[in-house]
């Protein structure tokens, strides 16, 4: 009777951040959007998705109008990675294609609500939270200074690294 063991988290997905810019081949067109497999990532076992309704419904004026703009089955796309979801298998992707987030991605941040550039060159941090007790993680998307104010003042250094991680010295 053999306990079967859980791996603790996935990890071939963490390498895939929020505001990453990704290639895509669109599998398949669905009421809501498209699914799509991210290149490089294909036998990972995700499962990835541009939702076109959330994404184009506002600036359409017809369903016909909001079909038109579904990429192609079997075409090549750019897009930035707006969400991942790694609660639990398989890992859910959120792709974006809207023309300003593949410029330059904004969301808000996960302690002051304001918003944030997750593109490079933005001030966002990803944090990915996982527990020792089991699988599945957590991505918390903050600016630097809201990070850097919520770790204890004596901490100094831990301060310190959360205002200059990634940034060029």
């Amino acid at each position: 009777m053999g306990k079967q063991l859980m791996e603790r988290f996935e990890a071939e997905s963490m390498a895939l951040m929020p505001g990453q810019r990704v290639r895509a081949r669109v599998l398949s067109h669905h009421p809501w959007g498209v699914l799509v497999e991210i290149a490089g990532y294909e036998n990972a076992g995700l499962s990835a998705s541009i939702d076109m309704i959330q994404q184009f419904s506002r600036i359409t004026s017809s369903h016909d109008e909001l079909l038109a703009l579904f990429p192609p089955i079997g075409s090549h796309i750019d897009a930035v990675i707006e969400q991942i979801r790694r609660w639990h298998p398989p890992v859910s992707v959120r792709l974006t294609i809207r023309p300003a987030d593949v410029e330059s991605l904004t969301w808000s941040c996960d302690f002051c609500g304001e918003r944030i550039t997750l593109s490079p060159g933005g001030d966002a941090l990803v944090l990915d939270s996982r527990s020792i007790d089991g699988p599945g993680a957590h991505t918390i998307i903050s600016h630097r200074h809201c990070l850097a104010e919520r770790i204890r003042p004596e901490n100094g250094g831990e301060q310190a690294r959360a205002l200059k991680v990634g940034k060029m010295c």
